[in-house]
This record gives C-alpha cells, sequence and structure tokens, in this order.
C-alpha cells in the first residue's frame, strides 16, 4: 500500500504559515542554519574557565561571566574566570573546570586533577554550522521542530497544505448523530471517529451525508468524494446483498489493489484508485474502522501530506494475566497500557461493534498469528492508540 501511495501520490502545494500555527504541519523545504549554533565556544558547566597547562595546580581568579555577557580582556597563565553554563568562553582559556573539582574560594582556585583543553566546552558550530540543514522537508513538525524554527528565526514556514479527505459512512441502518434511533438503528459514530483521526495524521476531513444502499445514492456520493485528494468509505465492503460499494467503485473504472487483509478485526478491507485519487473501502463496524484506519490509511494520509515516512507506534509490554485467541489472523484487541508502559491488561469487549470498550482502552494489544497462548509476564507487541 505504502508502495502505491509513494508512486502516484501528488504531493500538495506548499503554503507560509505562522511558527505558532505550524505544528503538526509537514515542511515543504529544508530549513537551513541562519549562523552557527552555537555562535561562539560556550561553556557546557558552571565552574572556571582556565588554560588547561596549569594544571594540577592553582590558580587566581580574576572575574566571572554569565550567560549573556562576554568577559572583557584575555585570561593570561595562572589566572581563571568564574564561568556559568551557557556563558561565552573568555580569549585565552580552552577548557572548564567544573566547580565540583576545585578547592578554595575568592581568590584562588585549587585542584588536583589533570584538564586537558576542551574539557566541557561547546564549540562554535557544534550544533549546526552555518548553511547547515537543521530541519528536513518532509519531516512533521513537533514541539522540538517549533524550538529550530524559532532559533534560526522564522517567523513563516513554508509546510505543504492539508490533504482534503472526504468521509463516507454508507447503510440505511446509519442515522445523524443528533437524531434518537429506532431499536434497528445506529449514530454516526464512524464519521466522528475518522474526522479525529485524519487531523491526527495531518489532513483536513470532510465529512459527506451518509449514502443510503442504493446504487444512485452511493454512486452520488462517492463521486463527491472523489473530488477530494482520499475517500475514506465506511461500511458496504463485506460480502452481503446490499454491500454495494466495490460494485460502485467498478463503474468509476477503480483499480483495486487489495479487498481483504488476514486481520481482526478488519477482513474486509478494501484499497484502490479511481480518477487518480486513492480510496479506502473500511468495514463499518466501529472497532474496524478505527483499527483499519491507524493500521492502513493513516499512513496514507500522512504521505499525501507531504510526510516522508509514517511508522506505526509499537512497542512491547508485559501481559498482566493469561490471554488466549485462535490462531490464524493478526488480532488488534483493545487493552489498556499502564502509565510507565510496562505492562498491558486485555480489556473485556464484545465485538467490533462495542465502541465503549474501545474508548476505555488506550493502546490494541497484537496477536500474532501463529501463536495461540501468552502467559502472565508474558512480552506482547502493543500499538499505541
Amino acid at each position: 500500500m505504502l508502495r502505491e501511495v509513494r508512486a502516484g501520490r501528488v504531493l500538495p502545494p506548499a503554503e507560509l504559515v505562522a511558527l505558532h500555527d505550524c505544528a503538526g504541519r509537514v515542511l515543504a523545504e529544508d530549513i537551513l542554519a541562519d549562523r552557527d549554533y552555537p555562535p561562539l565556544a560556550r561553556s557546557a558547566r558552571d565552574g572556571f574557565a582556565v588554560r588547561a597547562a596549569d594544571f594540577p595546580g592553582s590558580v587566581r581568579v580574576i572575574g566571572e561571566v554569565r550567560a549573556g555577557d562576554r568577559f572583557q580582556g584575555a585570561v593570561q597563565a595562572g589566572e581563571a574566570v568564574e564561568i556559568m553554563t551557557g556563558a561565552p568562553v573568555p580569549d585565552g582559556t580552552d577548557s572548564i573546570i567544573m566547580v565540583e573539582h576545585i578547592t578554595g574560594e575568592g581568590a584562588a582556585i585549587t585542584t588536583d586533577r589533570p584538564v586537558k583543553s576542551g574539557d566541557f566546552i561547546n564549540l562554535r558550530g557544534c550544533e549546526s554550522p552555518r548553511g547547515s540543514v537543521v530541519l528536513r522537508a518532509g519531516s512533521r513538525l513537533d514541539y522540538a521542530g517549533l524550538a529550530m524554527l524559532a532559533t534560526v528565526g522564522r517567523t513563516l514556514a513554508p509546510v505543504y497544505r492539508k490533504p482534503r479527505v472526504a468521509i463516507l459512512a454508507t447503510g440505511d441502518e446509519i442515522v445523524d448523530v443528533d437524531e434518537l434511533p429506532m431499536e434497528h438503528q445506529i449514530r454516526n459514530s464512524n464519521s466522528a471517529s475518522l474526522a479525529a483521526q485524519v487531523a491526527r495524521a495531518g489532513g483536513s476531513a470532510l465529512i459527506l451525508p451518509v449514502a443510503r444502499d442504493t446504487y444512485k445514492a452511493t454512486r452520488e456520493s462517492i463521486a463527491l468524494g472523489l473530488q477530494a485528494d482520499l475517500l475514506l468509505l465506511s461500511g458496504g465492503v463485506s460480502a452481503g446483498k446490499y454491500d454495494i460499494v466495490e460494485k460502485v467503485l467498478a463503474e468509476f473504472d477503480a483499480e483495486f489493489f487489495f479487498d481483504r487483509v488476514l486481520i481482526q478485526p478488519g477482513q474486509p478491507l478494501v484499497f484502490g484508485r479511481a480518477g487518480g485519487k486513492f480510496f479506502f473501502g473500511l468495514p463499518g463496524n466501529p472497532a474496524s474502522t478505527m483499527i483499519t484506519f491507524e493500521l492502513f490509511a493513516r499512513a496514507a494520509v500522512a504521505l499525501l501530506s507531504g510526510a516522508s515516512e509514517s511508522p506505526l507506534h509499537l512497542l512491547q509490554a508485559r501481559l498482566t494475566r493469561e490471554f488466549r485467541h485462535r490462531p490464524g489472523l493478526t488480532r488488534f484487541l483493545p487493552a489498556v497500557l499502564s502509565i510507565d508502559g510496562s505492562q498491558i491488561t486485555p480489556t473485556g469487549w464484545q465485538g467490533s461493534g462495542d465502541v465503549g470498550a474501545m474508548a476505555r482502552a488506550n493502546a490494541f494489544l497484537v496477536a500474532e498469528p501463529e501463536r495461540e497462548s501468552w502467559a502472565a509476564g508474558d512480552l506482547m507487541r502493543v500499538l499505541a492508540k
């Protein structure tokens, strides 16, 4: 899937966005250092700026320098300057002695330790030389990225426009969120969950009206959805009599890359392209919709937003109790990950329609297809939610 999206994607246009609105956006150009960082040699510790050749031994303290100041003059043999972390290294000195490593105070300091030239000094340009790339195009800007933009003086940043992602729920049983459903109906939770997942992946969600289970309604809705950069459909992709999404997509000369995956929940998953636009046909049950988006569609949204990569956030944690499943499929089941990330507890759930279990979970337990059981204390893979 990633191969098809990379090969067939058209990167969105770039736009200049204010620094404080850039969080989560993807850079469209490399960002370069506007000067050496640090711009001069600076101390990495609180202590004394000295000449290494004077030690072990004693020297006379002739002044001090703080971050934001510069020491006037040059330090001669037998002299030292008290210095604070981040302060510029005075001329004539070539090392820093940590304050914990000296004896004496006031006019003289002593240490019996040998001192090496360069100790605890960050040299000019050691972090980022002028003109070097500090942020690469295709990277998603997080808090550290915004700090870097601010550091190099960028009040505006070139980022890709967010891809427009159309969300289309299908099915006669679906009613709007503000309606009172009858016993055989359900409110449209999938569009709400998908819109949140799209936004987190870097896209801009466009929620379309629910498509009823008729060719005419489904065709009109799909035609509208294919005007966006990516179309997400939920429901109508199983093998039932009224599951008509794939048949309607075929009328748009759709190219189907796959229509089933060996996972649970979420086996009947469709991925393809029609009219130059990618689409996913996600299963209609809420848990299946959420999980298949995270495993497949999330990466497509990220790549279409200009990101160079979109890795799954998998980790390992120890089970708090025994777990069993029927081998054959990879299962992604709702679970609660401990605060420190070391333990995982499966939650009770009643199948892929159980929205409550999904809401209570903060992760998914990943049960491998070739293994049947795990004991309490065993390591198991976890997908962060």
